[in-house]
């Protein structure tokens, strides 16, 4: 049995010597100009694509990410957790929040991916640096209200 030849799937005959190889009979034109009455004579369609050629494969470049934004998330996602520590870690919001803005600014003229890592570091570092601002007044609040407070003087006897 010949082997059969990869592309068309046609048995290709061949001996020990390359000048020995047989001769495939060539496959009928598809669509030209011919002589009428000959097989593939022009029929003014185009033909079908010859059977058993691969196409290429399709390529596609995925756009870069933002290295800023990423890290206006991070710094931001710090910032929320930061909250845990009676509220004064939240103060890493302003820089996170600053951050994605410059972050959406790139994404848009460079033409980049990220533009919603950066809108959730803007939304989320503005809400901790307002969940800090209002921690750090509860705070002054409280202490001054211990300062002020009768039990909190001390009486020597």
């Amino acid at each position: 049995s010949a082997p059969q030849d990869a592309w068309s799937g046609q048995s290709a005959a061949w001996s020990a010597e390359p000048a020995a190889w047989s001769a495939q009979p060539a496959p009928p034109a598809v669509g030209g100009p011919a002589a009428s009455g000959q097989p593939g004579a022009w029929t003014g369609q185009p033909g079908p694509a010859p059977a058993g050629y691969p196409g290429y494969p399709y390529l596609v470049v995925a756009r870069p990410t933002n290295g800023l934004a990423i890290a206006s998330l991070v710094v931001s996602i710090v910032a929320a957790l930061g909250l845990c520590a009676y509220g004064v870690g939240g103060v890493l919001g302003i820089p996170a929040a600053i951050m994605g803005h410059v972050a959406r600014r790139q994404v848009r003229e460079r033409g980049e991916q990220g533009d919603g890592f950066a809108l959730a570091a803007v939304v989320v570092g503005w809400i901790a640096t307002a969940i800090a601002v209002l921690a750090i007044i509860a705070w002054i609040i409280f202490i001054v209200v211990i300062a002020n407070s009768d039990d909190a003087t001390v009486t020597a006897d």
